[in-house]
């Protein structure tokens, strides 16, 4: 059995985007297991993978160079892998692969391909292209280690009978985010038809959310109630997913479910589709020269009109539904 310590530490979508890879990759080489490093509380991410052990830390307990040289020792005297694999690519995980090689072992890391990104998101750019998904870089880092992988690009549904829609509004960057009013109109529309539940997380969302619960009929707000785990669940059980270009999209990913993703700042040419969605299910303003402007939606409008969100249709997304 070959052991691969990886470690990715953040965002939470990017850490739920190397679960599908994992399942299929573990699949076509059932003699590797992988040891993921991740933040505690993504645990429940990788839960059902078999030859997955997760390791949860607290990355404030492993501060500054000697805390991260700790951490580094901790994890070869637990493990003792055979490889290692850096999904993250950020100073942290630098430092610790400098220490794993200084111990002998291989270390392969990601290449985020963070030029071209760059120049995909340059506004004066006009030769936009797809560039490759995150997923596949990431099953990248196990091909230069020797292994196969091809993967499949489809959704596992995890659950039979499906039913409800699920709708998660919020996005931690504005650039990302359709206008609240749009996404309150959106599921008025909806829930004249299906039973809408609301995702969403921290106080002034579920704040929100509990509001449209109240004025909305046949919806209901789980924002704040749901461990990582019931999420998923509930998820699982989902007829279809609707989110913004967001972690809520990756978690419908992981569980097999549909989701309508909405596009504004960022763009899925940046290889941020969730893994096995349908291109027929992206949701953008197309006609727009300056999308995409930004590859995590965190920059300020380049026009200074939001025009990427601002002049998004409603009725494209209620289309694909009703």
């Amino acid at each position: 059995m070959t052991r691969i310590l990886a470690y990715r530490f953040s965002a939470f979508g990017d850490v739920a985007m190397t679960a599908p890879v994992f399942r299929e990759f573990l699949k076509q080489n059932p003699s590797v297991e992988i040891v993921m490093v991740s933040r505690k509380n993504f645990e429940s991410l990788f839960a059902d993978i078999p030859n997955v052990i997760f390791k949860g830390v607290n990355l404030d307990d492993y501060k500054g160079f000697f805390g991260l040289n700790r951490l580094a020792n901790e994890l070869i005297k637990e493990f003792n892998p055979d490889l290692v694999a850096n999904l993250h690519d950020v100073i942290r995980t630098k430092i610790l692969d400098k220490f794993y090689r200084r111990k002998g072992l291989k270390v392969f890391k990601i290449n985020k391909g963070k030029e071209e990104k760059e120049y995909l998101t340059d506004v004066w750019n006009l030769n936009k292209i797809q560039l490759k998904k995150t997923v596949e870089r990431y099953a990248d880092v196990f091909r230069e280690m020797g292994f196969t992988v091809e993967l499949s690009h489809q959704l596992r549904p995890a659950s039979v009978s499906k039913s409800g829609i699920g709708f998660a509004p919020f996005a931690q960057h504005r650039g990302k985010m359709l206008p609240l009013e749009k996404s309150y109109e959106l599921a008025r529309i909806l829930s004249k038809k299906y039973k809408i539940y609301f995702f969403g997380g921290g106080k002034n969302e579920t704040e929100t959310l509990e509001k449209w619960e109240k004025e909305i009929p046949n919806s209901e707000s789980l924002s704040g109630k749901l461990s990582l785990t019931e999420e998923l669940r509930k998820i699982s059980e989902l007829e279809l997913m609707i989110s913004m270009d967001s972690a809520n999209m990756h978690l419908a990913s992981l569980m097999g479910t549909r989701c309508i993703s909405i596009w504004g700042q960022t763009h899925p040419f940046a290889g941020f589709l969730g893994f096995g969605q349908c291109e027929d299910d992206v949701v953008q303003v197309k006609d727009l020269t300056c999308r995409p402007c930004s590859v995590f939606g965190d920059k300020e409008c380049y026009r200074g009109d939001w025009a990427c969100l601002e002049e998004l249709d409603i009725q494209r997304i209620v289309d694909k539904i009703l």
